[in-house]
């Protein structure tokens, strides 16, 4: 294919303008006597006036993609299908309804997962000394493993996620997860 040069020459507002056009539209020198926004109109109107079609194998290729991809799982949605496999090993552990006002105890528990959702360490982060509860909180967590795996993107430079869940303990020993507990009772009864 041939390259073709065309030089215009134009006088606009008292401006003389010369630029130089090589094949199919790309613009290659620019010369200008004065300069100002009107030669940022002429490179946006030079730059953006030229199309470029692609192959008919990547046009077919764009139709058959899907046009909206489906939005990658968050953390917030890794550590809600945690808490639902936490209830399903442990139902009888879990409190349905509201927790009292005054909770028993509160056992914040930090753990770490790998790409296949093993378990690979856990233990309690924070607890108001409920030896009880920790030691629930515990077995709930290991007793749900495996779990979920989590989504390749949340996981650190060793392919694991490290993570904090707080379990929310009534009087009678059951637990609901902080991160999809019901809202509290207001006042003690």
């Amino acid at each position: 294919m041939s390259m073709v040069s065309k030089l215009c020459t134009r006088r606009d507002h008292g401006l003389l303008l010369k630029y130089r056009f090589l094949g199919a539209g790309s613009m290659t020198t620019l010369f200008i006597r004065r300069s100002g926004t009107f030669l940022a109109s002429i490179i946006l109107l030079a730059t953006t006036a030229c199309t470029i079609t692609p192959p008919p194998s990547v046009v077919s290729a764009r139709a058959a993609a899907p046009s909206t991809p489906a939005p990658s799982p968050t953390l917030d949605d890794y550590k809600s299908r945690i808490a639902q496999r936490i209830f399903e090993r442990n139902p009888s552990l879990v409190l349905r309804g509201t927790p009292q006002a005054m909770l028993r105890s509160f056992v914040l528990v930090a753990f770490t997962v790998d790409r296949g959702g093993r378990l690979v360490q856990s233990s309690v982060y924070r607890t108001n000394g409920d030896d009880e509860a920790e030691a629930t909180a515990l077995a709930s967590l290991r007793r749900a493993a495996p779990l979920p795996a989590p989504p390749a993107r949340l996981l650190n430079g060793s392919g694991q996620i490290e993570l904090f869940e707080g379990w929310m303990f009534n009087d009678n020993g059951q637990f609901q997860l902080q991160t999809s507990h019901s809202p509290q009772a207001t006042s003690i009864e």
